[in-house]
């Protein structure tokens, strides 16, 4: 018993007053720096265990390792994987472990126009012409083929087979899609599209069949209208030639009547109706019988001509004849007449001078 009240008795001396001295536990600053020391060792051990890290390599195209996805990664589209190497094929540039398209295959793609091939053919049967309007896979893949064994060159073996890819998804989006008896997808150009690849006279000659009507009545109504300027221009234009004819025949009559009036014992003062005619109208118009009874009836118009018949030869014959003492020119007409009359004066004269001559040659 006297053993406990010891054991007592020691533990109320060591911790006075029942709390532990103040420098059993660290301060509240220590605490602090420990956990920020903690943390930074902890961040660099994180980093350190990241760079170490070795990434997955990616799986072969066509070889036997790396075939488990556990083990590799997936080798990119594009792109061809060897021993763990990405390589990408032409048209596409290498982005990490990816094959990013870099335009070319892109822009070939786009120059191989199909769109003439397949929708000229359609084209042409919609003009009644036969043709081929529709196209398999592997007809548009031929046209691929074809383009780009001509124009491009340029493009690997890898390359032109993205780009018949590309131009097989072009086609498969532009163009109408069908299936054959045997479930086999065909291509078709729209209906929309292949009416502007019709040729012109194509495009004319369906217009008319379809408006046969109004490009009737309108054909009608424009040769009407034709014939009606025509008529028009032809009767203005006899019309003109009919008052030059007109002023001719004039100055013929009054020609004659000077030559008549200063003595010419050829000329008669009345002219033939069927010889002036004739003389002033060319063959081609002497058979159009409108002429010359438009000038008829401008002569009848006119006073100063006067028509009256006259037995010429023994036949019977209708005369014209300038009955007005004016001229039409009276400047020209005026000095003709004087030059015949000073002709006259002169002849006489010397015919005087004449005779002068010779009585004074018979009285010496």
């Amino acid at each position: 018993m006297p053993m406990p009240s010891r054991a007592r008795r020691r533990s109320k001396s060591r911790w006075p007053l029942g709390e532990p001295p103040p420098g059993l536990f660290p301060a509240r600053d220590d605490l602090l720096r420990l956990l920020a020391v903690v943390s930074i060792a902890a961040a660099a051990a994180a980093a350190c265990s990241l760079l170490n890290r070795r990434p997955k390599p990616l799986c072969d195209s066509g070889g036997a390792a790396y075939t488990h996805h556990d083990s590799c990664q997936p080798c990119p589209p594009h792109g061809r994987c060897v021993d763990g190497n990405l390589e990408c094929v032409q048209g596409f540039n290498k982005y990490g472990n990816l094959c990013i398209e870099d335009g070319l295959v892109s822009q070939t793609a786009t120059k191989i126009l199909l769109e003439r091939r397949i929708c000229d053919p359609y084209a042409r049967a919609l003009c009644g012409q036969p043709a081929k309007i529709l196209f398999q896979e592997l007809d548009i893949l031929n046209m691929a083929d074809e383009l780009l064994s001509k124009g491009f060159v340029g493009l690997s073996q890898d390359g032109a087979k993205v780009a018949k890819i590309k131009v097989l998804d072009s086609a498969r989006a532009f163009f109408e899609k069908t299936f054959s008896s045997d479930g086999v997808e065909e291509f078709k150009c729209p209906d929309l599209v292949a009416e502007l690849y019709r040729p012109l006279t194509c495009q004319i000659r369906q217009w008319i069949s379809r408006n046969i009507m109004s490009v009737t009545a309108f054909g009608v109504l424009f040769s009407a209208l034709l014939w009606i300027l025509w008529s028009i221009y032809k009767r203005q234009a006899l019309s003109k030639r009919a008052e030059q004819i007109y002023a001719q025949v004039c100055e013929v009559l009054e020609d004659n009547a000077i030559d008549a009036k200063i003595g010419n014992s050829e000329c008669e003062p009345w002219v033939v109706t069927s010889w002036l005619r004739d003389h002033l109208l060319v063959p081609q118009e002497r058979r159009n019988a409108f002429l010359w009874k438009k000038v008829e009836e401008l002569i009848l118009e006119d006073s100063r001509i006067d028509q009256y018949p006259k037995v010429v030869k023994g036949e019977s014959k209708v005369v014209y004849e300038w009955q007005a003492s004016g001229s039409l020119s009276g400047k020209k007409k005026v000095k003709k007449m004087q030059g015949v009359a000073a002709g006259k004066s002169r002849a006489d004269g010397a015919a005087g001078g004449a005779i002068k001559l010779a009585e004074e040659l018979d009285a010496g």
